[in-house]
């Protein structure tokens, strides 16, 4: 019998959310990219955030047959938030990307851990 965290909601509402993210990095759509060039993050990093992103949705719906794998994967999560909280506070982009998205999901991802 499986073993579910309780309540199982908030692994399957991170993990609809990295998917929604991995397929923005598709490309990647106009905001994405205005993003990852205001953190100067390498061009030749960007196609590796997609399945960065779907690895992370499998983990959390991994982590409903077992919790520790769901545990694991929202501290990577943390810790991929904190990196890119450090990247905007490097690049000085302090407006909505880092208060709003990096810092949302870095609370979400702790949340949900």
């Amino acid at each position: 019998m499986p073993a579910y965290p309780e309540p199982e909601w908030p692994l399957l509402v991170l993990a609809v959310i990295q998917v929604v993210d991995a397929i923005l990095c598709i490309g990647p759509a106009p905001f994405v990219r205005e993003c990852l060039e205001a953190v100067h993050l390498p061009r030749r990093m960007w196609p590796l955030l997609t399945p960065l992103k779907l690895a992370a949705a499998a983990g959390l719906v991994g982590g409903l047959w077992v919790p520790y794998f769901g545990l694991v994967t929202c501290a990577a999560l943390v810790a991929y938030f904190l990196i890119a909280i450090g990247m905007h506070l490097r690049a000085r982009d302090l407006g909505s990307r880092l208060f709003v998205n990096a810092s949302g999901m870095l609370v979400l991802s702790l949340a949900t851990g």
